[in-house]
């Protein structure tokens, strides 16, 4: 039995010492898996502790992680929060499909990512987060803006045993509707994901949140195919077809829907200016609430 602790404590030891101390503040790590490479832009605050909560940002279409976690920073300071920003850049995961959607297709036999799909990245930054700073958090906190939102809604869905605690999806320009009679990936029909993953998915405590002034129906990148228009005509709209797929989705099935929608109040599609108003459903600080639940759509 002594032998075996040893080993234990060794093996400990080793993996430890391969995860160099993040310094405090602001910085970058770099991460390689399955031979691509994510640089992650994180801030450590100086007050942080072994029980500080870990925060993943994920950035949007201009795959500018650095800019996010400037954005957030000085909430990570307020928190405090320790931050983490991966970067998928178009020269390891290009186009939108590679990153937002991980990887996955209509008709693909496996249900889970591939080992290099981005959807396969965060887990193990969060290890290697904990390693170098110590933290015993068991779980992470999880957001996304505009491609940001739709990596974080699809990463739920293909990763369910992830170790997210609470989730934001923020201003996603379209989504992947819990409806198997929309196809992969509008809508899950032709994807492998199994009935309890999709249960594990509405049980998730999501917020979908969306600025009420995020409603510009020509947007330079906001996708026009007859699948997302089918959504809604704007990025507000069709946040709300998401939420509402999701409550028809729960009752059929039974289930209590983990899901909450919120608006930023005069907020279009920025960053920026979402983070304030998604930290209350982030970390629960009930004084910085402003969000108001389940606003009617226009």
């Amino acid at each position: 039995m002594r032998h075996l602790v040893l080993i234990a404590a060794l093996l400990l030891a080793s993996h430890s010492a391969h995860a160099a101390a993040l310094p405090g503040g602001a910085g970058r790590f770099d991460f390689s898996r399955a031979g691509k490479h994510v640089p992650v832009w994180y801030y450590l605050p100086a007050n942080a502790t072994a029980d500080t909560p870990i925060l993943i940002v994920m950035h949007g279409v201009g795959r500018d992680a650095e800019r996010y976690r400037n954005d957030w920073m000085p909430h990570a300071k307020k928190g405090p929060f320790i931050l983490i920003a991966p970067e998928f850049s178009n020269a390891e995961f290009p186009e939108n499909e590679n990153y937002s959607t991980g990887g996955m297709q209509r008709g693909q036999r496996a249900a889970r990512p591939a080992v290099a799909s981005s959807f396969s990245f965060i887990e193990p930054i969060f290890d290697e987060v904990k390693a170098s700073t110590g933290n015993r958090s068991e779980r992470y906190h999880l957001f996304g803006h505009s491609a940001g939102a739709q990596f974080v809604h699809r990463y739920l869905y293909f990763v369910p045993e992830a170790r997210v605690g609470r989730a934001v999806a923020a201003n996603a320009g379209w989504w992947t509707m819990p409806d198997r009679t929309v196809d992969f990936p509008y809508g899950l029909g032709g994807s492998a994901l199994s009935d309890a993953a999709l249960k594990t998915m509405l049980g998730r405590p999501l917020t979908i949140l969306l600025g009420t002034a995020d409603t510009d129906p020509d947007d330079a990148n906001l996708r026009r195919t007859p699948e997302a228009l089918a959504q809604g005509p704007n990025r507000f709209a069709r946040g709300h077809s998401f939420y509402e797929a999701g409550r028809k989705q729960a009752a059929a099935l039974r289930l209590p829907l983990g899901w909450k929608i919120a608006t930023a109040p005069g907020v279009g599609h920025t960053d920026r200016g979402m983070a304030e108003y998604a930290l209350p459903w982030l970390l629960g600080e009930s004084s910085a609430r402003r969000t108001v639940e389940n606003p009617a759509p226009r």
